[in-house]
Formats: C-alpha cells, sequence, structure tokens
C-alpha cells in the first residue's frame, strides 16, 4: 500500500448467502486484490429486508461461507447479522462496525443492481457517513445519468483507490469484475430437480448441501 494512508480498509461483503457459490467468491477476490484491501468481511444476513426468507437456516448459511472462504487469506467471516433481532439492515451493520473501528476506512461491496436500488434502502442517506461504497460493475449495467444516484456519483464518485485508504467513508468507487453468471436461486432450483452444483462453488460447499438436504424437494428430505 505505499503511497497510501494507514487506516487498514476493510471491505464488507453481505448477502443471504444460500448458497454461497463462485459468482460472490470471485469478485470478492478481484476487488480484494485491485483496491489492496487487507480484508474482506462476509457478512450472511440474517433476516434480508428485501428478500425472501433464506431456505438455509442462519447456522448452515454460516457453515457454508466458512467452508467457502477456508485457506484465502484476507477472506474473513462475520456472524454480527445473524445474532440481531429485526431485519438486516445495512446502516445497523455499519454503525456497530464504526462504533468498533473508530479509524478503519470502510468499504461497503455492493454489485451494480444493488447500487441502483440505494434511493430505496433503509437510511441511505447515512450509509456514505459511514462507509465508502464499492460497486461491483458487470457488463450489461448502465451507471445512472439522471436522478439521486448520478448526483451522488457527480460529489462522491473516485476512480482513485488511494481515496479509500486516505479516508474513512464518503467515496463511491466502480470495478468491473469479472462475469460470473451464477445465481443461488438457479443452484437451488438445480440441487432439488436432483442436480448436482458441481464447479459452480467450491466443493466443501457442494457438500455441506448435499449432507445436509437443505436444498432438496420437502419430500426428499432427510
Amino acid at each position: 500500500m505505499s503511497g497510501f494512508g494507514q487506516l487498514d480498509p476493510m471491505g464488507i461483503f453481505g448477502g443471504t448467502f444460500d448458497p454461497i457459490h463462485y459468482g460472490h467468491l470471485r469478485p470478492a477476490f478481484e476487488l480484494m486484490e485491485a483496491l489492496r484491501l487487507p480484508e474482506v468481511r462476509f457478512m450472511p444476513a440474517g433476516t434480508p429486508p428485501h428478500r425472501d426468507v433464506p431456505l438455509a437456516d442462519a447456522e448452515l448459511r454460516l457453515k457454508m461461507v466458512v467452508a467457502a472462504i477456508e485457506g484465502q487469506p484476507g477472506f474473513v467471516v462475520d456472524d454480527r447479522e445473524l445474532h440481531r433481532q429485526g431485519p438486516s439492515y445495512s446502516v445497523d451493520t455499519l454503525l456497530d462496525l464504526r462504533a468498533e473501528y473508530t479509524h478503519r476506512s470502510l468499504c461497503l461491496i455492493v454489485g451494480m443492481d444493488a447500487f441502483l436500488d440505494l434511493p430505496k434502502w433503509y437510511h441511505w442517506r447515512e450509509i456514505l457517513q459511514l462507509a465508502h461504497v464499492v460497486v461491483a460493475h458487470r457488463p450489461g449495467w448502465r451507471v445512472p445519468d439522471l436522478g439521486p444516484l448520478s448526483e451522488l456519483l457527480v460529489d462522491r464518485g473516485t476512480g482513485r483507490v488511494g481515496d479509500l485508504h486516505e479516508s474513512r467513508a464518503g467515496r463511491i468507487y466502480i470495478h468491473a469484475v469479472t462475469q460470473l453468471e451464477i445465481a443461488s436461486t438457479t443452484i437451488r432450483d438445480v440441487v432439488a430437480a436432483g442436480g448436482d452444483p458441481r464447479f459452480l462453488m467450491p466443493d466443501s460447499v457442494r457438500k455441506i448441501i448435499r449432507e445436509s438436504g437443505c436444498y432438496a424437494r420437502p419430500t426428499e428430505r432427510t
């Protein structure tokens, strides 16, 4: 991190991870390297406010994330959202982290689709007071050129990685990542139909899915 400040930036990657797969892991790895992040924290959501209730329970989803990142330096699991009552709002998680890591740079990693929905998030304007927003950009998405997000990008957007290291919060950084068309919904459907999700995720996660039967059709579960 030569030439950067010493705010020890932390990547924060939340999601239901129902299940976690290479479509999560590869972008997180690319961003960790490109942004020179000492760590990326995977945070399984307890009760996601904008999604259906996860099929796999919290304990199993956490187990899958732990298995998926094992052996990768810089990848860390943080289960705080699983212990919180009520919806897993990003702003509450960031408030927790900011209280715990007063002087660190926090980098909230989101996909472009989630970023486009940012104005619908709970207390969304507070997020940039607490963290930077790192947007994983994929082909096919257009950066908004009108509305509140466009204005936000003019005021807060940066193409300089150093800005994420030199201040604790407040900037938006968009970075292209490898496009992997893998969806947790598709994986669940494959498993429910009796298929094998091999090569869509680490074998350690595939083993947990197979042994737990968490995505099998109800009549097939043991």
